[in-house]
Protein backbone atom coordinates (compact mmCIF):
# COMPACT_ATOMS: atom_id res chain seq x y z
CA UNK A 1 0.00 0.00 0.00
CA UNK A 2 1.52 3.31 -1.01
CA UNK A 3 -0.30 6.43 -0.59
CA UNK A 4 -0.02 8.63 -3.82
CA UNK A 5 -1.68 11.67 -2.86
CA UNK A 6 -3.20 13.64 0.27
CA UNK A 7 -4.71 16.66 0.32
CA UNK A 8 -7.95 18.44 2.41
CA UNK A 9 -9.96 17.07 0.10
CA UNK A 10 -8.99 13.80 -1.43
CA UNK A 11 -6.57 10.56 -0.64
CA UNK A 12 -5.37 8.29 -3.12
CA UNK A 13 -3.39 5.04 -2.23
CA UNK A 14 -2.09 2.26 -4.71
CA UNK A 15 -2.73 -1.11 -3.50
CA UNK A 16 -0.45 -3.36 -4.69
CA UNK A 17 -1.53 -7.20 -5.07
CA UNK A 18 0.14 -9.28 -2.72
CA UNK A 19 2.52 -12.30 -4.07
CA UNK A 20 3.08 -15.74 -1.83
CA UNK A 21 5.87 -15.75 -0.07
CA UNK A 22 7.37 -18.98 2.37
CA UNK A 23 5.44 -17.99 5.14
CA UNK A 24 2.21 -18.67 3.46
CA UNK A 25 3.40 -21.57 1.69
CA UNK A 26 2.87 -22.93 -1.78
CA UNK A 27 0.08 -22.66 -4.27
CA UNK A 28 -2.36 -25.17 -4.61
CA UNK A 29 -1.03 -27.76 -7.93
CA UNK A 30 2.43 -25.85 -7.92
CA UNK A 31 5.28 -28.04 -9.00
CA UNK A 32 8.11 -27.87 -6.35
CA UNK A 33 10.80 -25.18 -7.50
CA UNK A 34 8.43 -23.41 -10.07
CA UNK A 35 7.17 -19.86 -9.74
CA UNK A 36 3.59 -19.80 -8.91
CA UNK A 37 1.61 -18.24 -11.03
CA UNK A 38 -1.19 -15.72 -9.78
CA UNK A 39 -4.30 -15.59 -11.37
CA UNK A 40 -5.90 -12.98 -9.35
CA UNK A 41 -2.99 -10.87 -8.14
CA UNK A 42 -4.22 -7.17 -9.52
CA UNK A 43 -3.33 -4.32 -8.34
CA UNK A 44 -5.70 -1.14 -7.12
CA UNK A 45 -6.52 2.52 -6.19
CA UNK A 46 -8.35 3.51 -3.57
CA UNK A 47 -10.16 7.29 -3.65
CA UNK A 48 -11.42 8.59 -1.11
CA UNK A 49 -13.38 11.78 -0.93
CA UNK A 50 -12.99 13.33 2.50
CA UNK A 51 -15.32 16.28 1.43
CA UNK A 52 -18.59 13.30 1.77
CA UNK A 53 -16.38 10.63 3.62
CA UNK A 54 -17.08 8.02 0.98
CA UNK A 55 -14.99 6.26 -0.84
CA UNK A 56 -14.30 4.23 -4.26
CA UNK A 57 -12.17 1.17 -5.28
CA UNK A 58 -10.80 1.08 -8.87
CA UNK A 59 -9.56 -2.13 -9.91
CA UNK A 60 -8.84 -3.86 -13.12
CA UNK A 61 -9.87 -1.93 -16.64
CA UNK A 62 -10.94 1.35 -14.07
CA UNK A 63 -6.98 1.42 -12.55
CA UNK A 64 -5.60 0.72 -16.13
CA UNK A 65 -6.95 3.91 -16.95
CA UNK A 66 -6.21 6.00 -13.53
CA UNK A 67 -2.55 4.77 -14.07
CA UNK A 68 -2.58 6.41 -17.64
CA UNK A 69 -3.57 9.38 -16.05
CA UNK A 70 -0.71 8.92 -13.61
CA UNK A 71 1.68 8.54 -15.93
CA UNK A 72 0.62 11.25 -17.86
CA UNK A 73 1.01 13.94 -14.74
CA UNK A 74 4.44 12.56 -13.99
CA UNK A 75 5.48 13.47 -17.85
CA UNK A 76 3.77 17.03 -17.02
CA UNK A 77 3.13 17.65 -13.70
CA UNK A 78 -0.18 19.45 -12.98
CA UNK A 79 -1.40 22.06 -10.41
CA UNK A 80 -3.09 20.60 -7.28
CA UNK A 81 -6.46 22.10 -9.31
CA UNK A 82 -5.99 19.70 -11.92
CA UNK A 83 -5.77 16.70 -10.05
CA UNK A 84 -8.85 17.74 -8.20
CA UNK A 85 -10.66 18.01 -11.06
CA UNK A 86 -9.54 14.59 -11.85
CA UNK A 87 -10.12 13.25 -8.84
CA UNK A 88 -13.61 14.97 -8.48
CA UNK A 89 -14.79 13.10 -11.92
CA UNK A 90 -13.35 9.74 -10.55
CA UNK A 91 -15.24 10.71 -6.92
CA UNK A 92 -18.95 10.84 -8.35
CA UNK A 93 -18.34 6.94 -8.67
CA UNK A 94 -17.90 6.31 -4.82
CA UNK A 95 -20.50 4.88 -2.88
CA UNK A 96 -19.18 3.40 0.27
CA UNK A 97 -19.21 5.58 3.02
CA UNK A 98 -15.44 5.48 4.53
CA UNK A 99 -15.05 3.52 8.34
CA UNK A 100 -12.64 3.40 10.78
CA UNK A 101 -12.28 -0.42 11.95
Amino acid sequence: MQTLYESDSFSVTHMLANAPDAATGPVDGAVEGAKPVLSLARHGFEIVDKRVGKEVYLDGSWAELFQLQIAAWQAKTPTQEEVEDTLDSYACLAQNPVLVH
